[in-house]
């Protein structure tokens, strides 16, 4: 094969694997919806602040709806003392049965580690948390977090580790989200009420004002994906469970699936198809 035959067979395959893959611009893909001028968009589109003092918060959210695919963002989160708040990131549809996938990152006292709360919402019931610990400071540095969403499955990933896995349980009665389209939101608030150690640990407002960053918002939409069919039936690989088992073994700090005060008569439905 000729050299320009081996660059023009490159070229095809890069654009084939383009074509799943939108690379995002905050300016094209987000509309700045709260807190008058905290949230802020730089460098052309691709990075982009929400900001938090004593006042008020900030949010964004997406121009576009989603029903299915995987979502990337990068973060990088309040440093220092950020007792009190919190930085939420999650998918949406409206109303009163809406579906919701969140993650949501608790702050803490300067040296304590952030608190990751996961939940899913089906048909506008939540109460499905399970929480964790980060393996490392998610404030120095910019970290993806993803949501892979499929028919089967919603699989919450940290630096492409998985870190939970929610089995449609449709077969045993309970709902999955897969008809809803969802909105990506994000926002920055004060909840020194319930955030940091129940309530206990309150807001610095000395510290204020506070600023979360994000950038890197990438999207494998199914709508608009003509691999999405053949991509949606893959499952995790063994290496991928591994890290998964590994993650939920030391860094999980509660699960509701285990949660028998909660949950007296036995763990909800769903926990017995988990990973």
């Amino acid at each position: 094969m000729g050299i320009s035959s081996l660059v023009l067979l490159v070229g095809l395959v890069c654009s084939s694997l383009m074509v799943a893959t939108y690379a995002g611009n905050f300016y094209q893909d987000f509309d700045l919806t709260w807190g008058g001028n905290r949230p802020k968009i730089f460098k052309g589109g691709q990075l982009l602040s929400l900001s938090l003092d004593k006042v008020s918060g900030s949010g964004f959210q997406s121009k576009k709806e989603y029903l299915f695919g995987r979502i990337d963002m990068q973060l990088k989160l309040v440093p220092g003392n950020s007792a009190g708040t919190v930085t939420a990131y999650y998918l949406s549809s409206q109303g009163p049965t809406h579906d919701e996938i969140d993650f949501e990152f608790l702050g803490n006292l300067s040296g304590d580690p952030y608190i990751l709360h996961t939940n899913i919402f089906t048909q506008g019931k939540g109460d499905r948390e399970q929480q964790f610990y980060l393996w490392f400071d998610p404030s120095k540095n910019f970290h993806t977090y993803s949501v892979i969403w499929k028919p089967q499955h919603i699989i919450f990933l940290v630096d492409k580790t998985p870190i939970r896995v929610f089995k449609n349980a449709e077969a045993v009665g309970v709902p999955f989200p897969k008809s809803q389209p969802m909105r990506i939101y994000s926002s920055l608030w004060n909840a020194d009420d319930w955030a940091t150690r129940g309530g206990l640990v309150k807001t610095d407002w000395s510290k204020a004002p506070f600023t979360a960053y994000y950038r890197n918002f990438n999207v494998i939409d199914s709508r608009s994906s003509s691999s999405f069919s053949e991509w949606q039936t893959n499952e995790l690989d063994a290496p991928s469970r591994r890290r998964l088992r590994w993650v939920q073994k030391y860094f999980m700090i509660y699960n509701y699936c285990t949660d028998l005060k909660r949950f007296p008569q036995g763990a909800p439905p769903e926990c017995r198809r988990s990973f």
